[in-house]
């Protein structure tokens, strides 16, 4: 087994701003960071099977030492430089396999990078590999037939989420600084609730992507993941920005994410959806953990109100399952098209398109047109509630064996997909969602709930995060336990999960 030093050790154990900052100073060289990370992988990656399409050891140090030689000329490329990185697998890094989980696209490496993996090389990092994803993201469950199974940070036994998972994981367990990913139905939140990581789903455009028509906004969008908000602002401030390849991007500055977090909240009115009334299913615990976190809020200044929008949550749900078999179905036709190829594709993937196959151009506009109203009423809501709060997942993570819930507090789930419902009314709306860690169950698995902010408000969801995880600290003192060591000490509370006498001190950014 790989073993590390002292030092090694205390590089991955930085913060994404503090690595950024030591290489540019010169403290920790680039070499020194590629080697150090790919020791800890070496480590860790084995047990839960989150980074994938590994590169040749000797060749990313040999690209490390060029960006050495890029620092000594006095050229700094950004806050990425020097960063090992391993982009999601349903994207294209030059040089690197995109599998997209799929058998059928095994073996396939990309010849150019998506826009923003163009971005993040333009700000230094050197990809290593590939985070592992669902078949086609397909699902918040991260297993393929390509790759296996990622398992959870917190419980290898366990689900890691998705379809960001092995992002996720490989930010728990400090195999990355910074991860990238996506969302469509809760892609970059889901995983971070269950592996006690932050995920932020952007508004659309707030990250270009450039697939298949670029006129029309679709349901999925490209951002950030971190261990903290100051280091999920500086990715999303490498990300961002207006490119005329993707002409609906938005053109505003994104240097405006690195700007200081810090904000007054008192007096601000924040809106606690809950369970809709109701209307959607949580597994027994997830609900406290996240009332509990209410609190948090309201230490900040907050005024927290216990309420929800006036509007059917089964319309939303209906809806979104037209829009997303609609587009799935335009996107991988061909495979379905072709017998040999058929047969390689999962069964949620061949629901999705055959369902999509048989839609009309009526029931589409209709769907997306009902998407327009509940946007609507949604920007009606949040011109009295700045910010809406709910869960960001409804059960806590599973047996990683189990493909989907079957069923959530005794009600069955009729899709591979409706054990994450959740996630839709945010997709479907378009603001901005940003997932912060809850709490752990008894068991000691996390959970997460999501800040939604007012459209485009990502810096608002930033700000806020960021005064909550001063209040909170769920990453900094509760590792996963696959990291505790003499090297990281770990209070007497999270050794006891799941910390329920949480007393909030935001003056002092800590709790005790």
């Amino acid at each position: 087994m790989t073993t590390m030093t002292r030092e090694a050790s205390l590089i991955v154990q930085m913060s994404g701003v503090a690595l950024s900052d030591a290489i540019r100073s010169k403290q920790v060289s680039c070499v020194e960071v590629m080697g150090a990370y790919l020791d800890h992988i070496g480590i860790h990656n084995a047990s839960v099977n989150a980074i994938v399409a590994l590169a040749d050891r000797d060749l990313l140090v040999r690209r490390a030492a060029e960006r050495d030689a890029q620092l000594a000329r006095g050229q700094w490329l950004g806050p990425l430089h020097g960063f090992p990185q391993a982009i999601k697998d349903l994207d294209d890094a030059a040089g690197f396999p995109t599998s997209m989980g799929s058998p059928i696209f095994k073996g396939q490496v990309a010849a150019s990078d998506t826009l923003y993996v163009e971005r993040m090389k333009r700000a230094g990092c050197v990809v290593i590999g590939k985070t592992n994803t669902p078949e086609f993201g397909l699902g918040s469950q991260t297993y393929n037939a390509v790759y296996g199974t990622t398992r959870n940070a917190y419980d290898p036994s366990k689900a890691a989420g998705g379809s960001s998972g092995g992002a996720a994981v490989a930010l728990a367990l400090r195999m990355q600084a910074v991860a990238d990913g996506s969302d469509h139905a809760g892609s970059l939140r889901n995983p971070a609730a269950f592996n006690n990581v932050f995920g932020l789903r952007p508004s659309f455009g707030r990250v270009p992507g450039v697939t298949g028509d670029v006129f029309s906004p679709s349901l999925t969008v490209m951002g950030p993941m971190a261990r903290s908000v100051p280091d999920l602002a500086m990715l999303l401030s490498v990300q961002a920005g207006y490119d005329p390849r993707a002409p609906l991007s938005l053109d505003s500055d994104p240097e405006l994410f690195r700007h200081p977090l810090a904000r007054d909240f008192r007096g601000t009115r924040v809106a606690w959806l809950g369970d809709f009334d109701g209307a959607i299913p949580f597994e027994p615990g997830v609900l406290a953990l996240c009332e509990r976190a209410l609190h948090a809020f309201e230490s900040t200044g907050c005024i927290v109100e216990h309420v929800r929008p006036d509007w059917p949550m089964e319309e939303v749900w209906q809806n979104w399952l037209v829009l997303r078999s609609w587009r799935i179905a335009a996107w991988l036709k061909d495979c379905y098209a072709d017998p040999t190829k058929r047969r390689q594709l999962k069964p949620e993937a061949l629901w999705e398109i055959e369902r999509g196959l048989k839609l009309t151009a009526t029931e589409v506009t209709d769907a997306l047109n009902a998407r327009s109203a509940w946007h609507a009423r949604m920007q009606d809501f949040m011109q009295t509630y700045e910010f809406v709060l709910l869960p960001s997942a409804q059960v806590f993570p599973f047996d990683a064996a189990t493909h989907w819930p079957r069923e959530v507090a005794g009600v069955s789930m009729d899709t591979y997909h409706r054990w994450m419902e959740v996630a839709i009314p945010i997709t479907m709306c378009g603001s901005p969602s940003l997932n912060v860690p809850a709490g752990f169950n008894p068991q000691g698995l996390p959970t997460g709930l999501q800040i939604v902010g007012r459209l485009r408000d990502e810096w608002g969801c930033l700000q806020l995060a960021d005064a909550y995880d001063q209040a909170t600290r769920w990453v900094k003192r509760c590792p996963s336990p696959l990291l505790r060591s003499k090297m990281m000490e770990i209070s007497d509370e999270c050794r006891h999960m799941p910390g329920a006498n949480v007393h909030f001190e935001v003056d002092r950014g800590r709790s005790d």
